[in-house]
């Protein structure tokens, strides 16, 4: 970054800006709408199998993404500049950490787009039956919703921020209606007796149903990535950081409720569309599509806050040296088209090339991966918040190491029990995935050492 700053547009060394479009009903927008997108429309039905263990899971969850969040509160004051994970890493550990946790980030979201894609095209197919005749038109509809969205991004931040708005309310309302209306009107508490069905011990019950339900958390450090396009970052980061984590896992364990209580375990264990099927109890067969209309604009606003972020972390790891330089440019919106593009090809190859073969296990493979590789950014980040407070002991004397150390500790262990949830083929695959960008790290330092040699060369 150069100078050029105002309050409204920091320029970048190419002369184009960003522009702070995102204030803190969008940035809570942001979060809420990237974390609530096409995996909550089935988790009832894979948390059926363990019965009503499966809430104090989603409270076990809740809370260790509220840690999680408010060790990036913290870290979105101590660290400026946009990047997320990616920036508080660098800031704690240096360029390697950094690199790898950009890498790593990178490819979780926009291999996370491809699976909310397929999601996005299978929910509009049971609205639309043309669309899901094929596996050819399913992928056409999935990719015209990537590039659709890759379009609108490419605009501005203000235009993907009020998309990111609108979606976010539309799907807020089926699952708060079925959760409140089920819980109200339809519960019935027989359908959580015994309390544990999955046969196995408690403990066991609620690590596993908290493993399950970490995919519907991810995305609560958005407001923190494109910190430099959002108004007064110090003080609506977070701010909006906790409160869109505490409405959308509000949301969650009300909504989960409500479709318990309507639907026994047994018929919730094998139902294909849970809401869908809880609606038509309650409404009748009318309410299964008003539920899938919900379920598109969910998926629909996910992938709009998912691509708004795909773009960002490159950016901020380009201008530190620690990406491709391309990826660094600013277009005359002041967004980094270059990164979107490619991010969003990526995401259509993936998803293209594994639509007709094995989708739904591709699709649960890609969603543990993308939980792993978000993780693995979690837990650096709560301990680069102790790595600077310790290091930087003058600069934070007003605050209180004693909480800060204990929010970041527990937040960095609750990271690691999740990491242990997503089973070890998936650690294995991940542990892959980030050794594969260490070469592309060599090659970036060998580069930027070439270029520093040579100017010294002219300069001498």
């Amino acid at each position: 970054m150069t100078a050029g700053r105002s309050e409204a547009v920091i320029v970048d060394a190419s002369g184009a800006g960003t522009v702070r479009g995102i204030g803190l009903w969008t940035g809570g927008a942001l979060v809420v709408g990237n974390m609530i997108g096409s995996g909550v429309y089935l988790l009832p039905a894979a948390l059926g199998p363990y019965g009503g263990i499966s809430l104090v899971g989603w409270l076990f969850t809740a809370a260790g993404a509220m840690l999680l969040g408010l060790v990036f509160a913290r870290l979105s004051r101590m660290v400026s500049g946009a990047g997320g994970p990616y920036a508080y890493t660098r800031a704690g550990f240096g360029d390697f950490a950094g690199f790898l946790v950009a890498w790593g980030y990178w490819i979780s979201i926009w291999a996370g787009n491809a699976a909310i894609a397929v999601g996005f095209a299978t929910y509009l197919g049971y609205l639309v039956a043309p669309l899901s005749a094929t596996p050819a038109a399913g992928a056409l509809t999935a990719v015209a919703a990537i590039w659709l969205v890759t379009w609108i991004n490419a605009r501005g931040v203000r235009e993907a921020a009020i998309v990111q708005a609108a979606t976010t309310v539309l799907k807020i309302v089926p699952l708060v209606a079925v959760g409140v209306i089920g819980c109200l009107f339809f519960f019935n508490g027989a359908h959580f007796h015994p309390l544990n069905t999955s046969g196995g011990s408690t403990l066991g019950a609620v690590a596993t149903t908290g493993a399950l339900t970490m995919w519907a958390f991810l995305g609560l450090e958005s407001a923190t990535v494109p910190a430099e396009e959002v108004r007064d970052p110090g003080r609506t980061i977070p701010r909006a950081t906790l409160i869109g984590t505490g409405a959308a896992a509000l949301v969650y364990i009300v909504a989960t409720a409500g479709v318990m209580g309507v639907i026994a375990p047994s018929a919730l264990a094998v139902s294909q569309a849970p809401f869908a099927d809880a609606a038509r109890v309650m409404w009748g067969s009318w309410a299964g599509k008003a539920v899938a209309v919900g379920a598109v604009i969910s998926c629909l606003g996910a992938l709009n806050g998912w691509i708004l972020l795909q773009a960002r972390v490159p950016w901020a790891a380009a201008r530190d040296g620690l990406f491709p330089g391309r990826f660094g440019r600013l277009s005359r919106s002041g967004t980094p088209v270059f990164g979107l593009i490619v991010s969003s090809a990526l995401a259509t190859v993936l998803m293209a090339t594994n639509y007709t073969a094995g989708l739904v296990a591709v699709y649960k493979f890609v969603i543990l991966l993308s939980t792993l590789t978000s993780l693995f950014p979690y837990a650096l980040s709560a301990m680069a918040e102790l790595v600077l407070f310790v290091r930087e002991r003058d600069r934070f004397k007003g605050e209180r190491l004693g909480a800060a150390g204990a929010i970041a500790g527990l937040a960095f262990l609750y990271s690691l029990w999740a990491i242990y949830g997503t089973g070890q083929e998936t650690v294995f695959w991940g542990f892959l995935l980030l050794m594969a960008g260490v070469p592309v790290y060599v090659w970036l330092v060998s580069t930027r050492s070439a270029e520093v040699a040579e100017e010294e060369g002219a300069q001498g």
